[in-house]
């Protein structure tokens, strides 16, 4: 599949987003932070016209799923595309050097359906902050609904922001830029895919997939489709965004274990538990109601997730 350059004048609204980010890192380099808010903080409302059709029915193509399955709506886990805009301005004055967060993971609650054809009602606010001073966990919360069903998807983002320093030791963060992502856990650590678990799907994932699905959502953050970049920061190559994970994942289970109802699933928690190296072969199982994104029965898990 041809890479979507027609929809990049689409994600603007996230381009910016990421764009405001980086100027917060900037101030914080001048000691412009501020300290953690009272919680949660105080919701933020946006209504969006509705998305592109071309633009959902491509990204539903790309991340393996039918887009007759979703006759006029939204598959929920679309929802970064507009939500990261609202998302990103609840972080904005943290302590916290933003320009090294990174994705921890989400739950999703559907309630209700999303039309296509109609604006959303998007709301979004910072829940809570746990910070252990080698790292704080920033929880924030984005609902999309209409009049009919205000909570129809609740979404919870957990980002992950490594703060380089241990608990009660006294000593500052590193300086904004100085430190590398977290490095992944050590092996012994990294959840693995149960021997016993179930095939459900085998992927091939390309090399440019990255740019794919920034192309899709607007989420252009370098560590995703410049080689170059992802090296500098500790990677052997670039890495697929975790969205892009999740929404294959949920898309693989809608098929092979859903028969293809994309209306069966009402619960979804999932955490980001490795990076994934662009290009991959990779496949996902399932035992019970827990699921896996990993190479093999028995190796780590990139994803893990339990759904309902």
């Amino acid at each position: 599949m041809p890479l979507p350059y027609r929809h990049i004048r689409h994600q603007l609204p996230v381009i910016a987003s990421l764009g405001g980010t980086a100027l917060a890192a900037l101030r914080q380099r001048g000691g412009a932070a501020g300290a953690v808010p009272a919680l949660p903080s105080p919701e933020l409302e946006k209504t969006i016209a509705p998305r592109d059709p071309q633009l959902v029915r491509d990204y539903i193509r790309h991340v393996g799923g039918d887009p007759g399955a979703y006759k006029g709506e939204l598959p929920p886990h679309l929802f970064p595309q507009w939500g990261f805009p609202l998302a990103a301005r609840t972080l904005e004055g943290l302590p916290y050097p933003l320009q090294k967060v990174l994705n921890g993971g989400c739950r999703l609650e559907i309630n209700a359906p999303l039309p296509a054809d109609r604006p959303l009602r998007v709301r979004a606010r910072l829940v809570d902050v746990d910070d252990d001073g080698r790292r704080a966990v920033l929880k924030q919360q984005v609902v999309t609904g209409t009049d009919d069903a205000p909570e129809a998807l609740v979404a919870y983002l957990y980002a992950i922001v490594p703060l380089g320093r241990g608990k009660g030791d006294g000593k500052p963060a590193a300086a904004p830029g100085d430190a590398k992502p977290a490095a992944a856990p050590a092996r012994k650590d990294v959840p693995r895919v149960p021997a016993t678990a179930q095939e459900l799907a085998y992927w091939r994932i390309a090399r440019d997939a990255g740019l794919h699905f920034a192309m899709l959502t607007g989420d252009f953050n370098p560590v995703h489709w410049i080689p170059r970049y992802a090296r500098a920061f500790g990677f052997k190559s670039t890495i697929l965004h975790g969205f892009a994970t999740m929404a294959r994942a949920i898309e693989g289970l809608n098929r092979a274990r859903f028969a293809g109802d994309v209306h069966r699933l009402r619960v979804w928690d999932c955490k980001f538990t490795r990076p994934l190296l662009l290009p991959a072969q990779v496949g996902l199982y399932v035992e019970d109601d827990h699921l896996w994104v990993g190479d093999a029965p028995g190796g780590g898990a990139y994803l893990t997730a339990a759904f309902g």
